[in-house]
């Protein structure tokens, strides 16, 4: 008999609960709302890629469909986004030329590579390898992709023919696609603020487009849609790559892997928080990741989950993935029926469609933020801004960059944890002694505490802290480890505190150990270094220890013996 709870991971969709009428017409309503927000967006994404203005539809349609029936997360909105679509348009900036047949086939591979590496990674539950990029590097990056981004619509916004290259040579302004570029933009804007959960854009590009047809915009040379295809995406079978090809991808479709599933896990976070429920990573990195392979196979880019979408989704009363489904069908009805009604939207108004989903990403203030928490990741943010935005199009020197200063800082903190001199406050707490200007603890005492692991990283410090108090605190007799915040020990560390309880033993200096876990105290035993005797002293918790140290003749101190076939002195 098929397992249930195996059957269920493999295909999410199964556990779905049977909608009744009520959830149905919330569903109805989301759906439509996102479907119709979804296909101005994607076509205007899909200039944003370089790729044909068809796909962007093809992109929001079956992988839509894929996601939300293999991914935990079903009120995602998952499609084209402005995020994916700068990494995929700067990726492949200098391999080929936008639009063209060889840069449609590059930018498949790039869906397909970075797909199948997120399904493998979710079916091996290596979901938490994603973990290694920081909030500061992220909005590092998505601070610098969002200031690239409207660069680049900015002179497509303002109806200029050329792009930064040639607008100050060459600048070919036509004022009227200038009027609809800003207009729309303006009308975007204040339906946000007025009726955010209304899907303005597509009341904006469909007056848009009435208003060309009017005035003749494409016959006085303004640069419109055009023709797109109608009908269902065929499938699409990727040329082969040459390695020399395929090896300048490999980077982009790892920064395009980790960027689209954080993207992706700002979305499903908020939403688990709703739903009080915990977030299944590994589930929605396949469900992305078929989404990817979906998108590729439909001659697509690479697709990730919008989070102005997904909010949208929220608030207009979606419960289940039904109302993705829904979403699905209206772009499909789109495709099939309505590309002629595109055809005469300005290029310009697909520009503002682009900033205005952009603009709200710019927040400055974020950098401040994380000053004020630490200037270390302050630092890691704004080297990531800088570099990316100096880098582009190759953006991923920003994000590696990020990268390599975050696991540096995180390194150096692993390797210089955290010891200190520990005494008693007034009101009873051990704090740091010589921050506190507070007394030692007993005469002849010398109490530490290490806030860390006790592990390869930090035992070289744990030693190098005794050693050296002990090198200029000729009288100390006591060693006192309040333990309570080792929760890990490892061989290096087991190896350290033996050689240290030696040390102290052979001068003569008495250990104490308070609050030892359960988890370390094992490790130690097993090993052979906690075995109580004239030189090591064993207490279950720091008021244990406090008290002997307030006896006359603390050496005298009480040896907790182990009770067998138990635990005699760890803390849970």
């Amino acid at each position: 008999m098929v397992n249930i709870t195996s059957l269920h991971r493999w295909f999410p969709f199964l556990g779905w609960p049977r909608p009744d009428r009520e959830t149905l017409n919330g569903e109805l309503w989301a759906g439509i709302t996102v479907g119709l927000m979804v296909i101005p967006q994607g076509v205007a994404y899909a200039a944003l890629a370089g790729m044909p203005l068809v796909t962007g539809i093809y992109a929001s349609m079956l992988p839509a469909l894929v996601a939300v029936l293999w991914s935990s997360s079903t009120r995602l909105s998952v499609g084209p986004t402005a995020l994916t679509c700068l990494l995929v348009a700067s990726s492949l900036t200098g391999l080929a030329a936008p639009g063209s047949a060889e840069w449609v086939n590059l930018a498949v591979w790039l869906a397909l590579l970075s797909g199948l590496l997120q399904v493998v990674l979710g079916c091996v539950r290596f979901g938490w390898l994603l973990n290694v990029v920081s909030s500061p590097v992220l909005m590092g990056f998505t601070q610098a992709a969002a200031v690239l981004i409207l660069a680049s619509q900015i002179p497509a916004l303002l109806g200029f023919r050329s792009g930064w290259s040639h607008l100050f040579t060459q600048p070919g302004l036509h004022a009227m696609a200038a009027a609809f570029g800003l207009g729309s933009l303006a009308a975007l804007v204040l339906a946000r603020r007025l009726v955010p959960r209304f899907p303005a854009v597509v009341l904006v590009v469909l007056a848009a487009s009435a208003l060309s047809a009017a005035t003749g915009f494409e016959a006085g040379g303004g640069r419109v849609v055009g023709t797109l295809a109608s009908g269902l995406p065929s499938l699409y079978i990727p040329s082969l790559l040459p390695w020399p090809a395929l090896s300048q991808l490999v980077v982009p479709v790892l920064v395009i892997t980790l960027v689209s599933f954080l993207e992706t896990a700002s979305s499903a976070k908020v939403e688990s928080q709703r739903e009080g429920h915990r977030w299944n990573q590994n589930q929605d990195l396949i469900g992305q990741g078929l989404a990817k392979l979906a998108s590729g196979l439909c001659g697509a880019f690479p697709t990730s989950s919008s989070f102005s979408r997904s909010a949208l989704n929220l608030y207009a009363g979606a419960r289940t993935g039904w109302a993705t489904i829904v979403s699905v069908i209206v772009v499909l009805l789109a495709l099939l029926f309505l590309t002629p009604v595109l055809h005469h939207v300005p290029q310009s108004v697909l520009a503002g469609v682009v900033v205005a989903a952009i603009y709200g990403l710019l927040r400055p203030s974020s950098f401040v933020r994380v000053w004020r928490i630490s200037r270390v990741e302050a630092l890691t943010a704004a080297v990531t801004f800088v570099i990316t935005v100096l880098s582009a199009p190759s953006l991923y020197w920003g994000v590696i960059a990020g990268l390599l200063m975050s696991l540096s800082h995180f390194l150096y903190q692993r390797l210089h944890p955290r010891i200190i001199e520990v005494g008693l406050h007034p009101d009873g707490s051990l704090r740091d002694r010589h921050l506190w200007k507070l007394p030692p603890l007993a005469p002849h005492v010398y109490a530490l505490r290490m806030d860390a692991e006790l592990d390869f990283a930090s035992a070289s410090e744990f030693e190098r802290a005794i050693v050296e108090h002990l090198a200029t605190s000729h009288q100390v007799q006591h060693v006192c480890l309040f333990a309570h915040p080792i929760n890990r020990i490892d061989a290096t560390g087991v190896e350290r505190f033996g050689q240290v309880r030696q040390m102290l033993s052979g001068r003569g200096i008495l250990l104490h150990i308070s609050s030892l876990k359960l988890p370390v105290e094992s490790v130690l035993r097993q090993a052979g270094e906690i075995q109580e005797g004239p030189w090591l002293k064993l207490y279950r918790t720091d008021a244990e220890l406090l008290l002997a140290m307030s006896q006359p003749t603390p050496v005298q101190a009480l040896t907790i013996q182990p009770s067998s076939g138990s635990r005699s002195t760890g803390s849970p």
